[in-house]
């Protein structure tokens, strides 16, 4: 009755009539995803009938009115299939303010008919297959990319550049060659990052040194959104940069990861926004070539120098190993370097451990990430090494029990998932800089077999990369236990008790004779 109802008022109606009708519908479907089969033919009729409407001079309110319900409609694959057609497409695009090359964005009261038509062709985009190929045909991404543009440095206007940065990521995402049109011959790269940047309210203080506020407030939830979805397009458009092949395309990677590490060190308007801001930027920076990583670390000023020495003369002069890393003033220094991007990633995956679930989508690419950097960049290894497995003090507990990270990730190489324990292993494995005797160390014979199996080093030495030949020092409290280590399970056991130290001499004699019978019939020839 809803379609009947609204489909007359369409077809016969004046434009008041057809938006009151029309709101009405809206609001009654707002949170419909799923449609009557029965009503199937009204609906495909109803959406003929707003597109004649929308080529028709109306108010802007009418206009948003009929998108509405287009939108709420184009959640029904089968409603589509008669009324996705060039011309339809094109209504749309010239409501976007996507076919129009000169005009600015200055008329405020057009901004929600962008809004619910950038909305509609999402949703038009995603479940229509001719859509995507219409798409291709009518060059959407470079319209959507001139859209852009002219948002950049624009206010108040999040929600355009939040929904036209959603449909550049579902056509990057259904169509490869998108992907490369993007790359190359529209810029996506440095636009994107651009809209970051924008997103970010980044201030520059050196070529990829941004300033970073800790007390500054979270970012606003349109921002959020905005950054999102442009880090899932620019995941699209760099996902096969691991090579890089031009010192434009390394200064470009380095900005963008310079503005990643800017990310990583804000947060959003609630944790699980953060949460997924920084799940993001992790997939992203997966796709950075290993070599332009090096921005996540930077230098200490002069100051923040001074402030680490102050810092080093303050620690008890008996823990050494501890006196690398510090904290000051809320930034983590390791060896004269700021980690605090290094730092969020580590507890970034131990969040995701801790979760106990979809390991495979949700920790694989921060190990990744992690162990990739830890073989590129001694630095970020050796802070690493210095969070994840400091030196051994208490050997009385098996590798894998416990809450430390260390613990968690030994518990990870014996997960029944393969990807997962492989990438756990080799993490650790890195971290100890591919040495076997170091790894058993800390994870027991038994957690490494696997690893060792795979790289043919179950008898020991090292893997095929180089890694400086710095030692290991040991704890005395691990030297004085080590000779007691089992080394199968990677902890203390005491010393087992000599069963012969219980026997009388004639039981002593019985087992002797019975070990010299057995030795007898192994040394006789078979018949």
């Amino acid at each position: 009755m809803d379609e009947e109802r609204a489909l007359y008022i369409v077809r016969a109606g004046e434009a008041g009539a057809i938006e009151r009708v029309l709101r009405d519908y809206s609001d009654k479907h707002r949170a419909t995803f799923k449609f009557e089969s029965t009503d199937e033919d009204k609906r495909k009729k109803l959406c003929e009938g707003i597109f004649k409407v929308l080529v028709k001079d109306i108010p802007t309110t009418c206009q948003v009115s009929c998108l509405e319900v287009l939108r709420i409609l184009s959640r029904d694959k089968k409603v589509l299939v008669p009324v996705t057609t060039k011309e339809n497409m094109q209504i749309l695009l010239r409501l976007a303010k996507l076919n129009e090359s000169d005009d600015s964005l200055e008329k405020v009261s057009e901004f929600p008919v962008i809004v619910e038509s950038l909305k509609c062709l999402c949703n038009i985009v995603f479940n229509s297959q001719m859509a995507q190929q219409l798409s291709l045909e009518l060059n959407l991404a470079a319209k959507l990319c001139n859209l852009l543009r002219k948002c950049k440095d624009r206010k108040f206007i999040s929600d355009i550049k939040c929904f036209d940065l959603r449909l550049l990521f579902l056509l990057s995402l259904l169509h490869t060659d998108i992907r490369s049109q993007l790359r190359y011959e529209l810029q996506g790269l440095p636009l994107l990052t651009q809209i970051l940047e924008s997103a970010f309210s980044i201030k520059w203080t050196d070529e990829y040194e941004s300033a970073i506020d800790h007390n500054g407030p979270p970012l606003s939830p349109q921002e959020t959104d905005c950054a999102i979805e442009a880090l899932k397009a620019l995941f699209n458009v760099t996902v096969d940069s691991w090579k890089v092949h031009k010192e434009s395309d390394s200064h470009q990677f380095r900005v963008m990861a310079a503005v990643l590490r800017h990310c990583l060190l804000i947060v959003g308007p609630t944790e699980d926004k953060t949460e997924e801001l920084h799940s993001n930027a992790v997939n992203l920076l997966s796709n950075v070539p290993v070599s332009c990583l090096d921005v996540l670390i930077c230098p200490l000023t002069h100051e923040e120098t001074a402030q680490e020495a102050t810092t080093l003369d303050e620690l008890p002069s008996d823990k050494t190993a501890e006196k690398e890393t510090v904290l000051k003033n809320n930034t983590m220094v390791y060896n004269g370097m700021n980690m605090e991007a290094i730092h969020v990633l580590l507890n970034f995956m131990e969040k995701r451990i801790d979760k106990g679930s979809s390991y495979r989508e949700g920790l694989t690419p921060v190990l990744s990430l992690l162990t990739e950097c830890s073989r590129a960049h001694r630095n970020i290894r050796k802070f690493l090494k210095d969070q994840v497995l400091p030196p051994l003090r208490d050997v009385t507990n098996r590798p894998e029990v416990g809450s430390t990270v260390r613990n968690k990730l030994v518990r990870l190489m014996t997960h029944v998932d393969l990807g997962v324990k492989q990438i756990a292993a080799e993490f650790l494995f890195v971290l100890c800089k591919e040495r076997v005797d170091s790894l058993l160390k800390y994870t027991g014979y038994g957690n490494a077999a696997g690893l060792l199996a795979a790289r043919g080093l179950l008898a020991g030495g090292r893997g095929d990369n180089w890694y400086s030949e710095d030692e290991d020092t040991d704890t005395e409290e691990y030297k004085n236990a080590k000779p007691n280590i089992n080394l199968i399970t990677g902890h203390l056991e005491e010393p087992m008790p000599n069963p012969i130290d219980e026997m009388t001499e004639e039981q002593k004699e019985y087992e002797a004779m019975k070990l010299v019978n057995m030795l007898d019939k192994l040394s006789r020839p078979c018949h």
